[in-house]
């Protein structure tokens, strides 16, 4: 149930403390939270083209199961979104483009909430796990529509300065004080 937050919080967590020891790139949360996000969107993008054999992710064909009744060509469905989930992390990891990506996302993590919402309710297995409880799976979507938002207003990566942590310098080099003054 807390795999795919998991995807999101380690690359997350892993990218800030990769700012914290000076990597301009990931200085500040919101850009660790944008490749932590890209992060994730690799792992699930690529359960989309997944076939039933491999299992350590979910397959094309459980991603199909999930799809509702009233959406056309679940098969093709699944497959555009797989597609857009990968262009989206690639967007994300662009400071150029990441604005237009994090929107983006935002829209396709709410178009595919319906998805979800008939996996819960239907009690759709993924990968041969029970279905994700309806409580947890609406506020884990919200989560990562936030977060993809979160990241579009931080298109250049330059946050102000407020925003930005501490960064520590390696190796530490103590000044003594001499004391005068």
């Amino acid at each position: 149930m807390f795999g795919t937050l998991m995807l999101l919080a380690v690359p997350w967590l892993g990218f800030r403390l990769l700012g914290a020891l000076g990597i301009g790139r990931f200085a500040t949360w919101r850009a660790g939270a944008a490749h932590g996000l890209a992060a994730m969107l690799v792992a699930t993008g690529s359960a989309h083209f997944a076939p039933a054999s491999v299992t350590v992710m979910p397959s094309h064909a459980g991603l199909v199961a999930m799809v509702p009744p009233f959406v056309p060509f679940p098969h093709a469905m699944v497959y555009a979104t797989g597609v857009l989930e990968l262009l989206g992390a690639l967007g994300l990891v662009v400071a150029a483009t990441r604005s237009t990506a994090g929107i983006g996302l935002a829209a396709l993590f709410v178009l595919m909430l319906p998805a979800n919402i008939y996996a819960a309710i239907d009690d759709v297995p993924l990968n041969g796990e029970p279905a994700t409880p309806l409580w947890f799976r609406v506020p884990e979507q919200m989560v990562f529509i936030t977060i993809a938002l979160w990241a579009a207003a931080t298109a250049d990566n330059t946050p102000p300065a407020a925003e930005k942590a501490p960064v520590l310098k390696w190796p530490v080099r103590l000044r003594r004080h001499s004391g005068h003054g």
